[in-house]
């Protein structure tokens, strides 16, 4: 197990640590309220300053002007958050290493391309055409499938499928589970029945891209399903035919794309967000947790409930809502004050 001690942390992190403490040695980070002896935490946020004063951990990062007494050690540095991301990675197991190769337990097909840097895992399978960039990593049961254009130092984890024609660019990660290319879900009711239509375009991913486990994004009906650069998709998302999501985006887990939706650059979908289909969604839009969207949002705005409106109306809203049952009670006071206050009904 690694070990550093109090000096060693505040140098990586340009902080400060009283001197008498410098020696006193950390062997891994834990959260505030879970750490023990050897732990080192950070105290990042004035609510949980509770569980700063009531931790266990051997060490704490915090702010600069930080001045309360507490049983850790102190370390003041600039941003406790960051500082605890950086030393995260010096703590962190050493990284699974993927060897360059083919297993023999994996079916590559003679026509497909792969770069003598390709490490191919156990049980995938890569379909006729598909071409495999440098130093790409496709682990165990992973489906590749025809013509599929996957760049370099990709990451797809065992169990995602690709499937055909689809492109990948650079450094692009699948998480397990995750499905590329699966058909839009589009029908027609002609003579009293569900009639398919074909879905013949593509799904398209840029450079950065990274797709949670369990995520589907689904091909085009004609053209491309386009996620742009940088864009990070969570775990268990939707994203319907014809959607182009533009860089930087943030989707957390259980978003909803419905079709031929635009998505801006730069935002955010809360959890459990539902976007009706053929929208426009503006740049650095936020749509809160839980929202449904049915119309266009400008750019920048913030929105939020269902039907989604400007977060001030829904914050505003959800407060009168919470105060109906005191009103009720209020009303039926009054009505019972009129009813015997009322002159009885001539005998």
């Amino acid at each position: 197990m690694k070990q550093l001690s109090l000096r060693e942390i505040a140098s990586l992190v340009s902080g400060r640590v009283a001197p008498e403490h410098e020696g006193v040695e950390i062997h891994g980070p834990a959260a505030l309220q879970e750490a023990g002896q050897g732990d080192l935490a950070f105290f990042g946020s004035a609510k949980y300053l509770p569980a700063l004063r009531a931790t266990e951990a051997t060490a704490v990062l915090v702010p600069h002007g930080f001045s309360e007494k507490i049983q850790a050690v102190c370390i003041w540095v600039d941003d406790p958050a960051a500082s605890f991301a950086k030393l995260l990675e010096r703590f962190a197991p050493k990284p699974v290493e993927h060897p360059p190769g083919v297993h023999p337990a994996a079916v590559v097909h003679q026509t497909a391309h792969l770069d003598p840097s390709v490490s191919v895992g156990p049980g995938a399978v890569i379909e006729a055409g598909a071409r495999v960039g440098a130093r790409t990593v496709i682990a165990a049961l992973v489906y590749v499938g025809q013509d599929v254009e996957i760049g370099d130092d990709c990451l797809l984890l065992p169990r995602s499928v690709v499937m055909e024609r689809c492109v990948l660019g650079k450094r692009v990660i699948l998480q397990p589970g995750a499905v590329i290319g699966s058909e839009g879900f589009g029908y027609e009711f002609k003579e009293g029945k569900h009639v398919k239509i074909p879905q013949t375009g593509i799904v398209q991913l840029d450079d950065d891209v990274e797709i949670g486990a369990n995520t589907t994004i689904d091909r085009a009906r004609f053209g491309r399903t386009w996620v742009q650069e940088g864009t990070k998709i969570d775990n268990l998302v939707q994203v319907a035919h014809n959607v182009r999501i533009g860089q930087g985006g943030i989707l957390c887990s259980q978003v909803g794309v419905s079709g031929s939706t635009r998505v801006g650059n730069f935002v955010t979908l809360a959890g459990q967000a539902g976007i009706v289909g053929h929208l426009d969604i503006g740049d650095r839009v936020v749509v809160a947790a839980q929202s449904g969207v049915n119309r266009s949002v400008p750019a920048g705005e913030i929105v939020g409930g269902g039907p989604a409106r400007p977060i001030k109306e829904y914050r505003e809203n959800c407060a009168q809502i919470s105060r109906l049952p005191k009103l009720y009670d209020r009303v039926r006071r009054l009505e019972a004050i009129r009813k015997s206050e009322a002159p009885a009904a001539d005998s």
